[in-house]
């Protein structure tokens, strides 16, 4: 019995979910038992020798644990002796540096006398040192200083002025030492030995000078100068001294700086400081210098506050008159000496210097005479103008523009200018030929129709941008621009005047005159804010915010992205008058063919004979007035306004006739057949055409009353199936969606050409027709 139950037991499987909280086996043995027995009898055999193998596991993993228990404490014991070790020798190295430490003391307080001495003799020869590099440099400061006056006593300036400037460089390199003496010898010798050279090279310079007839102040020029002695052989003599002599003064340029300092304009001018001009150009300058001054300084007859044209264009023959040798023997000259100088814009920039001298003194003395200081403004300018053009002289130099934006000079001048724009407005708009246009017989030239007034003002805005656009300063600049937007508004203040007093005659000469000035103001100040001397000024205002408490932020983020220009705000005021002076007109017009229309309106539209009963269609005789009305104003704006101006004309009326002949017209009427084909005979082949001039579809413009003509002029049956469809429409309003009902009925009328009209407006026309058949719909 319990063998049989050990059978049992043994055929059935092991579980392999047993439960290791409640059975009595560990989980992992009965894995084990499972893998290697399973259900086989005869696995039973393998028994034995599981036990064997496992017993020896057990005692090798025994071996091991005793193995690790009795080697653990021996590494600990190990571990504490290197510790101990460690501990005693950190010990021994402590009371080593303690007693190093104690004797190194010891030994500093024995050394410290010595060490006082030996500062003291180390003082000594870092004091002799520099007295002997002190002597060094007097010794090498007099050896070149010998070297000189051999170079000098031979005879050989070249090599004097090398060593000079050999000289000079170790100057420069003195100048931040704390050795004033030295600094203020070597200064002094370079100083000496300059003048020297520079006196006797000049002297030289200015005899060969003379020997070419400089400068070139001559009734008859010659065009290329001569020497004296016609020669060949002396004309080559002379230009190679010439050259000879420059580059000697040219080596000079360095210690000239050093020791001389060019003359300031104050600083109030702002002027900005380039190198001084160089030495042999200064010289040749020298003799205008003198001419200058004697002229137009003082008490000479040439010196008239009056009359500044005469130094300033003086100043241009003389640039002129020197420009082709400088060019072709002075600049050659300058570019063998390896300078990058241009000859002619040292010559132009000292001359400039001179007329800059003499505007800071006579300037002062305008500023309270109107007439005479914009008279010595536009001079000025003019030269200004010359100078950049003829010369190519350079913004970034020294130039007159910067002494006119000295801030008192430069307000006199904005209020001087704003003065004679305002004095010209008035001038202008008082002329008799104001408002008429001078291009008037040139199609080509006159599309605009702008009157002269309009012209001249822009002109004027034109020649001050022209004025003040070389300005230095992008401030000044923008005080400018605000001129002339100031003046741009009172323009359009006084245009405004004029049209209310022209308000009367809405379609007279002038009203439409002033309406083509304020469009012609209003389109070039558009063409304007592309232009790239705005943009710049845009860009600055918006970097400088001299306008940040007037200006939202929107309007700075708009500037900033260029959606609006500088001129948008005067634009916009523009556009509203132009508006509404083309609203008044046309509503003037309207009015006009609405009173031509009141017999029309009252047409027996009911009762006309039918197309069939009349031999030819013809116009309706009610419709002529309104019609020859239309017809003449139509073409009386053609003539007196721009084309853009009279497109936006007809385009406003159309839309308002297109209206007033539906709303007035047709739905306040019933139409037989005969009066529908009457309505569309007038519309199409004598009201549409009359708008055929100025677009290919007149129609397009007239859609309520071109497709009212097609509901209108349906045949009796068409209409009835339309009518049928609409209703059908309707009806099915509570079961369908609108989404599913339109687009039938609008299919419907968009196949007869209805497009504009809705199936109500489709249903209210075909309550207007009298043509139904007796059988009811």
């Amino acid at each position: 019995m319990a063998s049989g139950e050990a059978k049992e037991a043994l055929n059935k499987p092991i579980q392999q979910n047993l439960d290791p909280n409640t059975s009595d086996l560990p989980f992992y043995v009965c894995e084990f038992v499972e893998k290697e027995i399973g259900n086989d009898f005869k696995s039973l055999r393998k028994v034995s020798s599981l036990i064997e193998k496992i017993s020896e596991e057990k005692k090798h993993l025994e071996e091991q644990v005793l193995t690790i228990s009795s080697e653990a404490p021996k590494r600990i014991q190990a571990s504490l002796y290197n510790a101990e070790n460690s501990q005693s020798t950190l010990t021994a190295l402590l009371e080593r540096e303690a007693a190093v430490s104690e004797s190194i003391s010891k030994h500093l307080e024995e050394a410290a006398p010595w060490m006082d001495d030996l500062g003291a003799l180390t003082d000594q020869i870092n004091e002799v040192e520099r007295h002997l590099s002190y002597l060094k440099w007097i010794s090498h400061i007099e050896e070149l200083s010998d070297n000189i006056q051999q170079h000098l006593m031979t005879n050989n300036v070249a090599e004097a002025a090398s060593t000079l400037v050999s000289m000079t460089e170790q100057a420069i390199k003195l100048q931040h030492s704390s050795c004033t003496h030295l600094l203020k010898f070597i200064t002094s010798t370079v100083q000496f030995w300059h003048k020297i050279l520079k006196d006797k090279l000049t002297s030289d310079f200015e005899e060969v000078l003379n020997q070419l007839h400089w400068p070139f102040v001559g009734p008859h020029l010659p065009l290329t100068p001569v020497p004296s002695s016609s020669s060949s052989g002396s004309v080559t003599e002379v230009y190679t001294s010439l050259e000879t002599l420059f580059t000697q003064l040219l080596k000079l340029q360095i210690s000239d700086e050093l020791i001389s300092k060019p003359k300031q304009m104050p600083e109030k001018y702002s002027l900005p400081e380039p190198s001084p001009i160089i030495l042999p150009i200064q010289i040749m300058l020298s003799p205008l210098q003198k001419r200058f001054r004697y002229h137009f300084t003082g008490n000479r007859q040439t010196n008239v506050l009056s009359k500044p044209e005469w130094y300033l264009t003086q100043v241009l023959m003389w640039i002129g008159n020197h420009t082709k040798f400088l060019n072709e023997k002075i600049q050659p000259i300058v570019k063998r000496a390896g300078s990058t100088v241009n000859a002619k814009m040292e010559f132009t920039r000292g001359l400039v210097l001179l007329v800059l001298e003499k505007l800071s003194v006579d300037i002062p003395c305008l500023l309270y005479d109107d007439i005479l200081f914009c008279h010595l403004v536009d001079e000025v300018l003019l030269f200004q103008r010359e100078l950049h053009t003829a010369h190519g002289y350079l913004s970034s130099l020294p130039n007159c523009m910067h002494i006119l934006s000295e801030d008192t000079f430069f307000q006199r001048w904005l209020t001087v200018e704003r003065k004679l724009a305002l004095e010209k407005m008035d001038s202008m708009l008082s002329s008799e030929a104001a408002w008429s246009s001078q291009y008037k017989d040139i199609s080509d030239v006159d599309e605009m129709k702008f009157p002269d007034c309009a012209e001249t003002f822009m002109t004027l805005l034109l020649v001050i941008t022209d004025r003040y656009k070389n300005l230095p300063t992008a401030e000044k600049k923008l005080k400018f621009l605000e001129l002339q937007k100031d003046l741009v508004d009172d323009f359009r203040i006084r245009l405004t005047q004029v049209m209310k007093e022209e308000s009367r005659s809405l379609l007279g000469f002038k009203y439409c005159a002033i309406l083509n000035a304020v469009n012609y103001i209003a389109t070039v100040l558009g063409d304007w804010a592309d232009n790239i001397f705005f943009l710049q000024l845009q860009q600055v205002a918006l970097e400088v915010c001299t306008d940040i408490n007037s200006t939202s932020k929107l309007q700075l983020g708009q500037l900033a992205s260029m959606e609006i220009s500088v001129f948008d705000d005067m634009i916009n005021l523009l556009e509203r008058l132009k508006n509404d002076m083309l609203s008044r007109q046309v509503e003037h017009v309207f009015r006009e063919v609405k009173e031509g229309a009141k017999i029309y309106k009252k047409e027996r539209w009911l009762s006309l004979p039918s197309q069939s009963e009349q031999a030819v269609m013809s116009l309706s005789s009610s419709a002529c007035p309104m019609l020859l009305t239309l017809r003449d104003r139509l073409l009386q704006l053609e003539q007196q306004l721009c084309h853009t101006l009279f497109k936006s004309v007809w385009q406003m009326l159309a839309e308002k006739l297109d209206l007033f002949i539906y709303q007035d017209v047709i739905l306040a009427n019933h139409f037989n057949e005969g009066g529908a084909a009457q309505l569309q005979f007038d519309m199409s082949r004598n009201l549409f055409p009359l708008f055929s001039h100025y677009c290919k579809r007149p129609e397009n413009y007239f859609k309520h009353v071109k497709e009212a003509c097609i509901i209108l002029n349906l045949s009796v049956g068409s209409a009835l199936l339309l009518k049928d469809v609409l209703q059908s429409a309707a009806q099915c309003m509570d079961k369908v969606s609108a989404n599913d009902k339109v687009p039938s009925a609008t299919a419907a009328l968009n196949e007869l050409g209805v497009y504009k009209l809705a199936p109500q407006d489709v249903e209210i026309l075909f309550n207007l027709r009298t043509n139904w058949p007796n059988t009811g719909k």
